[in-house]
């Protein structure tokens, strides 16, 4: 019986899935079940899939509803007490999948487990060890831009990244799946909050490697799209996981947080972009479902509130590490 369901969403990636099944294939452990959920695609992924990988079920939705609403397909039509998201643009290196399934066997504790990540590109860097989150409300990739010989031992993180993380899907049904309001970027930040606030843990295996394209989808690091919706997902995710008393306590950091990243985006000229998401996500904030504070879980939060701070250290220790790279 497999014990693992990997599911791969899709928009338009059908000149990635050659790469990304030719890993799945040279994986060897635990059997495996794939599900490929596809986002409306116009490119002729879903035909491309069902000819040259009949191995694979496909899940067609109607049009393109967002990374959130593709995974949270995949993971409802999971039978498996693990499911792995795993991106279009990565390519799987041999043991990927084993151990990922080891992670989560080993630590009942952990909701999800991330990869270690490395650029496809230039497979000599990291591209990312496990997602991070600071007080000053700014998500960055642990160990992005290091040398790949770094990171080797397996860590508690503040969420993994849903490009290439194995999840226990059980947890869903308690947490609350991705929020489909995202439409894609920080949904796995904002899962991974969620987790910690109920006591559970994200991890990162070092062992469980993926080669990433990086925005394979998007086309990107920075475009209008993507600046604007992670502005509006940056207001909803404090506003749906930080009580008052911590929204207020944090105001003071999160205020300078968007104040630099405005006047960082207006030099490369999207400062209009991200002014707009903050707007719109101001604005329809009252719609997200606001993770409700327990008496039982106050001490999670205050596990949380150091993490928020320690990550904005490591954010300046992984700042000046690219700085040094530049120069």
């Amino acid at each position: 019986m497999e014990k693992v369901t990997v599911i791969i969403p899709n928009y338009n990636g059908k000149q990635f899935m050659e790469g990304c099944m030719r890993g799945l294939r040279n994986q060897r452990g635990p059997k495996f079940r794939l599900l490929f959920v596809d986002n409306g695609s116009t490119d002729g992924s879903v035909g491309f899939v069902r000819e040259h990988y009949p191995e694979i079920e496909v899940l067609a939705l109607d049009k393109n509803y967002g990374f959130s609403r593709a995974v949270n397909e995949g993971i409802r039509a999971a039978k498996t007490p693990y499911v792995i998201l795993l991106n279009n643009d990565t390519e799987p290196r041999p043991g990927y999948v084993a151990a990922l399934v080891r992670a989560l066997d080993e630590h009942p504790e952990a909701f999800s487990v991330s990869a270690k990540m490395i650029q496809m590109y230039h497979p000599e860097l990291i591209d990312d060890a496990g997602d991070q989150y600071t007080v000053l409300g700014w998500a960055f990739q642990r160990g992005v831009a290091h040398s790949v010989k770094r990171y080797r031992k397996p860590a508690r993180v503040f969420s993994a990244c849903a490009g290439a993380a194995a999840y226990r899907r059980e947890v869903f049904e308690q947490i609350g799946y991705f929020d489909e309001r995202h439409f894609a970027y920080l949904e796995d930040l904002d899962v991974g909050f969620r987790a910690r606030l109920y006591g559970w843990q994200n991890l990162y295996a070092p062992d469980a490697q993926v080669l990433h394209v990086g925005s394979g989808t998007s086309g990107s690091k920075y475009n209008e799209f993507k600046v604007r919706l992670a502005a509006r997902n940056s207001i909803y995710l404090n506003y749906k996981n930080m009580p008052l008393l911590q929204l207020a306590l944090n105001a003071p950091a999160l205020l300078l947080g968007f104040y630099i990243k405005s006047r960082f985006f207006r030099k490369i000229g999207f400062g209009q972009e991200y002014r707009e998401g903050l707007k719109e996500g101001w604005r329809t904030r009252k719609a997200c479902r606001k993770v409700r504070l327990s008496p039982g879980r106050l001490w999670n939060y205050v596990c949380v509130e150091g993490r928020l701070i320690g990550g904005t250290f490591c954010y300046v220790y992984e700042f000046l590490h690219r700085r040094r790279k530049k120069g």
